[in-house]
């Protein structure tokens, strides 16, 4: 008997099933550098309406992690599917270059060679450091297959960049809104230098506990007795409680919420006054009950009252505040207005000093009796004991809760203040301007309006000034006569200047005279004699001015940002130094919309980190799986909250991908005969069943297309695993197998399927190409016709919902479940032995009401095709035959097995043209009756 294996249509493809990734990623990415396709799509692009994505810059340190990982994967997602709507949609990556981690690591570098090298060499060093990591991370996004302008990246320490920095900042000089001040700021003792409140982690930390007495001083007794006649002729102190003992020798105020009923009990002979609400939990604390109050009054009694300070008989003010709460203490809150913003503001009100005798390195000036030259945190237990000594230490215990750290060092900082430069929050309505222009931003998720809102409504004025060398250095200088600083937006425009043409490292380097404008004098005494100071600015005006220094310079570009894309920690960041230059330099908002993602986890929802060892690493997870892997991974989660990672999870996804690639391969290797050209038929004229097959793919396609528009990318995902795995492994396929490979080549049912096929496939080439880059490109060039060199330059097939058909579908749902129904059946009867496949089954199938409606418009030729079977009846229901049911019988087939389609037919012996062929495969080849 003949073998007729060759003369069936197997597929064939040269898309291989092994996807092989770790070769084929690198591989298509050196194609793509090869034929300048970013240049190719921007060109092709060009006139069309522009999406422009601005890149919130990485920092310049270290090895990119799973959250650059994830955080660069999404801006592709999004920059890619609004090339393919027909957007010009470039994206320009950029680097946050300055600052201090970088300028900690050139330190160790440098080691001792630091003491010879002057401050503009150090800054040579930390540009070489941080030129290095912007290579390696650019290398590292374009393994992730990441498109975009790479050789062209905007770089935050670049000449160019630098000097739009100091114009920036100069707009902001000319608005009003810069000014230096003596204020409490965030204080890094370990590196030296302010800190912004988005550079604040906060962190478990054990802090000394304690209750102080401050005594009533005797010049105010006969006021307080006036105001409350039964403290008069009594020993009087109010108790205040701190978890910071070291500031307690900058005391100069007492704090009292003027609306709490205070009370004065007795203890030991002397009146204790604590907030009345609290009594009970304070005395506590000594084992006491207090009993009776031997006065009662309101806070507001204490305005203006002096109590003596318990270590240096100063007087201590009593001051009225409405941040004083009833959550823990005693209702009277110790006030340093050197070191916290509500102590400063209520300092600021009654005339205090800005009390602050603290060196940059944490420690006690030495004028501080007592405590000079010690640390802060070494002074909490002297404070503590020379309180004890003196009788005014009341209680002391260890007092665990949330303390501000430094991000970078991670250890604990003070409040400590310095003279800084500010931008002033509430200078001619700017932080209302900074409010309202929130609203006009479009924020997914929504939550993120109010968060910012909530952000900008609180913070204080915005500390822009650094001690440290890396960095724009802020063109400020001192007048040597009287020594006020001035900062000009002739001397910005100067300097800007400069630094345009030979960087930032000039203000340490070139004659100051350079950065004087003709004429300039001091404001305050007239003098013409200069020295520049040495403060940089915080890195987050520099990165926030990027929308200046890239989107306002770049002709590819445009100002505003169609979006912002990043972490949730940049509502702290990014996203507020940005919209806050942004005002000052052009009175609005830099983007039309955010986006904002959240961290990345591990498979138990901890924080990764090293030292657990539960961190995933983007480049192993690429040398292992291949970058698809984790691009897809990005869009199978929700990344609008914390996104989880791990083994287990990479499994999953290393799954749905070859699910999806298996798919796209089988469609492409069933079209090695295909010439869209010639072959493809007419929507009308295909077989229902492909119609069928269009429809759903249609519906899928229109989901996802809508899907990309709302960067829904798990949407885009689910739509097509179901596509994929459901329509059309599970059913589509199964059944058009017998009708690829055993019809006649190009017989019109066959090319039927292959038409329903080459389309589907190329569209899902151009909807995965977003998602998938690399495994899309790859069917692009093995599917038939003419096209394009790369999917990339191509656009999302356009007119599919032409193909979508409600009511095809509907029914196709009851054939379907006619069809599950007859495979539970054969089932039952493979179990029991009575057949192997399903092609060695004949079956009859009765139906009523809906199945009924369904058979009755099927032949039994299409019934067995539908269920793979060999024979098909279709018989009349049985009287008692419950409504709305369907009777299925499964026999084994009679007759023989083909040998090329291998489905049962009677009389193949007997009356076959072509030994061991039915009729239906002598046709399909040609065969007359002779050929035997």
């Amino acid at each position: 008997m003949a073998d007729w294996k060759n003369s069936v249509n197997l597929p064939r493809t040269d898309f291989p099933m092994k996807a092989n990734l770790q070769v084929a990623e690198p591989a298509a990415i050196a194609r793509w550098e090869s034929m300048d396709l970013y240049g190719q799509i921007a060109r092709a692009r060009a006139g069309r309406p522009k999406y422009v994505l601005h890149d919130g810059p990485p920092y310049a340190n270290g090895q990119i992690h799973i959250g650059h990982a994830m955080n660069k994967i999404l801006k592709d997602f999004v920059v890619k599917s609004k090339s393919m709507a027909g957007f010009d949609a470039p994206y320009v990556p950029g680097w946050d270059c300055h600052g201090l981690p970088i300028e900690l690591q050139v330190d160790k570098e440098l080691g001792s060679k630091k003491r010879d090298m002057s401050l503009a060499d150090i800054r040579r060093a930390c540009r070489a450091y941080a030129e290095r990591h912007v290579a390696e991370q650019c290398a590292d996004f374009k393994r992730l297959a990441v498109f975009g302008d790479w050789e062209h990246p905007y770089l935050t320490m670049r000449y160019e960049f630098q000097a739009a920095i100091v114009r920036a900042l100069g707009r902001c000089v000319e608005d009003g809104l810069v000014y230096k001040g003596k204020k409490p700021v965030y204080w890094c003792i370990s590196d030296r230098t302010a800190l912004a409140e988005a550079e604040v982690e906060y962190a478990n930390h054990s802090s000394p506990s304690i209750y102080v007495e401050f005594k009533l001083d005797p010049r105010d007794a006969a006021a307080l007795a006036a105001r409350v006649p039964a403290l008069g002729g009594r020993d009087v102190s109010v108790l205040i409680w701190t978890t910071t003992p070291w500031t307690i020798p900058s005391n100069l105020a007492i704090a009292f919420q003027p609306g709490f009923d205070y009370a004065a009990y007795d203890a030991d002979g002397r009146l204790v006054i604590v907030a009345e609400a609290l009594a009970d939990a304070t005395f506590a604390k000594v084992g006491r009950v207090p009993g009776e109050p031997a006065a009662r009054m309101q806070g507001a009694v204490f305005d203006r009252i002096r109590f003596v300070h318990p270590l240096y008989g100063r007087e201590s003010l009593g001051v009225l505040a409405d941040y004083v709460t009833l959550e823990q203490g005693t209702g009277a809150v110790h006030t340093a207005p050197g070191h916290g913003a509500d102590d400063f503001n209520t300092g600021q009100r009654y005339g205090l000093e800005t009390y602050a005798p603290i060196g940059p390195s944490g420690e006690f000036l030495d004028s501080v009796e007592l405590f000079g030259g010690l640390k802060v945190w070494d002074a909490n237990p002297k404070v503590v004991e020379a309180l004890r000594e003196r009788g005014a230490l009341w209680f002391s215990e260890k007092h665990e809760h949330q303390y501000p750290h430094c991000w970078r060092c991670h250890k604990p900082l003070i409040f400590l203040a310095t003279p800084q430069w500010f931008i002033e929050m509430d200078h001619d309505g700017y932080r209302e301007k900074a409010l309202e222009a929130v609203t006009r931003v479009e924020w997914l998720p929504p939550w993120g309006e109010e968060r910012l809102h909530n952000m900008l409504a609180n913070r204080p004025d915005w500390c822009i000034s650094r001690q440290r060398a890396w960095g724009v250095p802020i063109p400020a200088v001192t007048c040597t006569t009287c020594r006020e600083s001035m900062l000009t937006t002739a001397l910005t425009t100067r300097a800007a200047d400069v630094f345009a043409q030979h960087g930032a490292d000039a203000w340490y380097e070139r004659p100051i005279g350079e950065f004087l404008p003709d004429g300039l004098s001091c404001a305050h005494c007239g003098g013409t004699s200069f020295e520049r100071e040495r403060d940089i600015l915080d890195v987050w005006f520099d990165s926030g001015t990027s929308h200046e220094a890239v989107l306002a310079v770049r002709p590819d570009l445009q100002w505003p940002a169609d979006m912002y894309l990043e972490g949730s920690d940049q509502y702290r960041g990014w996203f507020q130094s940005s919209l806050l230059v942004a005002l000052g330099t052009r009175g609005d908002a830099p983007y039309r919309s955010v986006i904002t993602h959240g961290f990345v986890v591990d498979e138990d929802g901890r924080k990764m980190s090293k030292s657990r060892g539960n961190n995933v690493v983007p480049q192993q997870v690429i040398e292992q799986s291949g970058a698809e892997v984790l691009r897809l991974w990005v869009a199978m989660v929700d990344y609008t909250e914390e996104v989880r990672l791990g083994k287990q999870i990479l499994a999953r996804t290393v799954e749905a991908y070859r699910k999806i690639r298996n798919t796209v391969r089988y469609l492409a290797a069933n079209m090695y005969d295909f010439d869209p050209s010639t072959d493809l038929v007419a929507h009308a004229d295909l077989l229902e069943v492909d119609r069928y097959a269009l429809a759903r793919y249609a519906d899928a396609a229109v989901k996802m297309r809508a899907a990309y528009d709302r960067f829904d990318f798990q949407t885009i995902f689910h739509e097509l695993n179901r596509l994929a795995v459901v329509d059309l492994s599970a059913f589509y396929f199964d059944v058009s197998k017998d009708r690829l490979y055993t019809f006649g080549a190009a017989s019109q049912a066959r090319r039927s399927a292959q038409t329903a096929m080459y389309l589907m496939a190329d569209g899902l080439a151009r909807l995965l190409a977003p998602i998938l880059p690399v495994t899309a490109d790859e069917l692009w060039r093995v599917l038939p016709g003419t096209r394009e060199p790369s999917v990339h330059m191509t656009l999302f097939a356009e007119g599919v919902e032409a193909w979508q058909d409600d009511a095809l579908v509907s029914r196709y749902a009851t054939r379907l479940e006619i069809r599950d129904l007859v495979n539970a059946k054969l089932e039952e009867q493979r179990q029991a032995k009575v057949i192997g496949t399903s092609l060695e089954a004949a079956i009859t199938v009765a139906g009523t009401g809906r199945f009924a409606d369904v058979l009755n418009g099927l032949g039994p030729d299409e019934v067995a095709a539908f269920c793979i079977v060999s024979e098909a009846t279709v018989a009349a229901p049985a009287a008692d035959q419950p409504a709305d049911s369907l009777v299925v019988t499964v026999r084994r087939a009679a007759g023989e097995k083909c040998q090329r389609c291998w489905r049962y037919v009677a009389g193949i012996a007997a009356a076959a043209t072509v030994e061991g062929l039915c009729d239906r495969c002598v046709d399909a080849l040609g065969l007359g009756s002779d050929a035997a």
